[in-house]
Formats: structure tokens, C-alpha cells, sequence
């Protein structure tokens, strides 16, 4: 119940998931939701290899009491459930006295890619899904190999869209050709791929944008992964084009690689690991909700410009005054004049 992690608890009539309430209350700070599937406003989005059940968490706080006043801002928390499309679903029972190799087989081919909102140290996952503009996001791309050999992850292509479809329109490409990150370049960002420190995982920063003239706050992002053994010459890139720099720079250290980012980058296609097979999927990220940074005139400044309007003087009043004085100057120099004028004597 301290959902904003500021020690606030919050009151569980303000949390719904997709407009349900909560179904009961484990000890003092934990709620308790239980829907199906397809319920509770879930949408569901369909993979090459997983089916992705999108839930969104509302939080609306309401004043607090009887007092018209709240103190925490509301949130929406993206829930995601991932089912892989092709496992045995088969409630039968099965009990094999033997082991078929194909089964085996399959269990090491096992692959789960994940994608992460990170925190601004990297070491948790963030506990919020709201960004301003000018905020950089941080994501984390993994596999878990499980009883594979050591494992090294690429991503490939990144898409967002409004909705959770990866074929909806408007939609921004903004990681293609295999792994390069044209945001970039193409809009002079500070979007990169940071250093590899694990061979299982990937991180890059995506500066916060927005869909011009939309109203819609919420973007989804879709990325296709891939993973290759990490004691070969993987046949993947991480590029990024740094402000500055004016070149492509890889992850990894080899940024040769990144050479072909400006022209068409081709690989071959189904790379495999071992035994001839695949080794890809597909992870999805939202709702990521970004709002427009604070127009806020800082309040010093407001006061600067209006004491200087209510105190100083103006232009017009500045040329009235010296108009004045010249005037009487001239005054005074012409009666002088005149005065010397009538009293000095007659000569002949």
C-alpha cells in the first residue's frame, strides 16, 4: 500500500485494476487483486512466440477525510502477463517412464527475453511509469538462459506506439537495421546504448518524447530480441550516434560494426545458437506515460520584473522630466537677458 514509496499508505478504495477493486488485504500494507485474464479492462496483444496481457493499475487519490485537500498524485502501473504461445497447454497428465530427446531438447531451447524500466542507478527496477519531458528512460533488456550456454543479447528493432499494438499508427521506428539507434540521429537526442557489462543483458537510454498532437500521454514499446552465444563472434550490434561525436559508437567496443547503420545492415537471419534453432522474441514496455515538462515562470523572476515595473521609472517619464528642466533653464537664461537688457545705460 505504499505504492508511491514515500510512506504514504494508500486508501484501497483509490486503486482499481482496470476498474476492479480490490478483492482483500494481506496483513497491514498489501492488497490483493484477482481477475481473469480477460478481464478487469485487459487488452491483449499477440506475439511471434508469447500472448501478452496488458493490465493497467489506476491510483486517483481522493481528499483526504473530510478535509478537501490530497497529498500523493496519481499513478497508472503497467501489468503485463506473458504466456508462451508454444507450450504444451494440455491439462493431461504425463507421466513418461523415459525422457525423449526432442523433449530435452526443447526444454534447453527455452528462451525468456524481458524488458525493464530501471531506475537512474541501474541496479532497481523503477517504481514508477511516469516521465516529463527532458527525463531520459532508462531500459533493460535481458534473457534468461537458463541451461544454455552463456548467452548474449542484441536488440534489433524498437517501435512505440499509443496503443498496445505494434502495427498501430502513428508509430516511431526508433531502433532498426539491426540494432541501430537512429533517434539519435535522426533527432539529435541523447538516446544511446550504454556499455556492455553483462553478456545477458542490454541497456540503453531513450530521451523522453511525446506524439505531436496527440493528447494521449501513455506510449507502448515493442522490441524484437535476439539472443547468440557469447563465446562466438556474435552477429548482433548495439550502435548508438552520440551528440558530438558525429559517428556511430557500439556498446561492445566494436564500432566497425556499426558501419553499415547510414546504408542497409544485412544479416543472416535465424543465426542459431546450437541445433539449427531460433533463438528471438519479441518483448513489449507500457504504458510509459509521459507528460509535458512545468511552463512555470520561477517566482523570483515574476517578482524581479514586477517590482522593477512597479518601481522604477518609465521612458516617457524620464523625457517629460528632461524636457521640464531644459525648459526652465531657458527660462531663466531669457530672463537674465532681459534683465541686463533695461539697466544698462544709453551710449551716443
Amino acid at each position: 500500500m505504499d505504492l508511491l514509496g514515500i510512506g504514504h499508505l494508500i486508501q484501497p478504495s483509490d486503486i482499481t485494476l482496470g476498474g476492479c477493486g480490490p478483492v482483500g488485504q494481506h496483513g497491514s500494507e498489501v492488497l490483493l487483486f484477482e481477475t481473469e485474464l480477460h478481464g478487469c479492462g485487459s487488452v491483449l496483444a499477440m506475439m511471434d512466440d508469447a500472448l501478452v496481457y496488458t493490465f493497467a493499475l489506476n491510483y486517483q487519490p481522493n481528499s483526504i477525510g473530510a478535509t478537501p485537500i490530497i497529498r500523493t498524485s496519481s499513478a497508472v502501473v503497467g501489468l503485463q502477463c506473458h504466456y508462451m504461445r508454444l507450450h504444451n497447454v494440455s491439462s493431461n497428465a504425463l507421466k513418461p517412464t523415459w525422457i525423449p530427446y526432442h523433449s530435452t531438447l526443447s526444454a534447453e531451447e527455452l528462451l525468456v527475453f524481458s524488458m525493464r524500466l530501471m531506475a537512474d542507478h541501474w541496479q532497481l527496477e523503477r517504481g514508477s511509469n511516469v516521465f516529463f519531458l527532458g527525463d531520459l528512460i532508462n531500459i533493460e533488456v535481458s534473457v534468461v538462459q537458463a541451461n544454455h550456454m552463456p548467452l548474449r543479447v542484441f536488440v534489433d528493432t524498437c517501435v512505440a506506439t499509443l496503443d498496445p499494438d505494434m502495427n498501430a499508427v502513428p508509430r516511431y521506428a526508433f531502433i532498426e537495421n539491426d540494432g541501430c539507434l537512429m533517434d539519435s540521429k535522426l533527432t539529435n537526442s541523447r538516446s544511446q546504448f550504454l556499455s556492455r557489462v553483462q553478456d545477458d543483458k542490454l541497456q540503453f537510454q531513450l530521451d523522453a518524447f511525446r506524439f505531436a498532437q496527440e493528447a494521449r500521454s501513455a506510449i507502448y514499446i515493442f522490441c524484437h530480441l535476439k539472443a547468440t552465444a557469447a563465446l562466438a563472434h556474435s552477429e548482433g550490434k548495439a550502435c548508438s550516434f552520440p551528440p558530438g561525436k558525429e559517428r556511430w559508437i557500439s556498446a561492445s567496443g566494436n564500432d566497425q560494426a556499426c558501419s553499415c547503420c547510414d546504408t542497409s545492415c544485412v544479416v543472416r537471419k535465424g543465426r542459431s545458437v546450437d541445433s539449427g534453432a531460433q533463438y528471438a522474441g519479441t518483448a513489449v514496455l507500457g504504458p510509459i506515460v509521459v507528460q509535458e515538462a512545468a511552463k512555470d515562470v520561477p517566482e523570483s523572476h515574476s517578482r524581479v520584473k514586477a517590482d522593477d515595473r512597479a518601481e522604477g521609472p518609465s521612458e516617457a517619464m524620464i523625457i517629460a522630466g528632461v524636457m521640464a528642466a531644459v525648459g526652465f533653464v531657458c527660462m531663466i537664461v531669457l530672463g537674465t537677458l532681459l534683465v541686463q537688457r533695461r539697466y544698462k545705460p544709453l551710449v551716443l
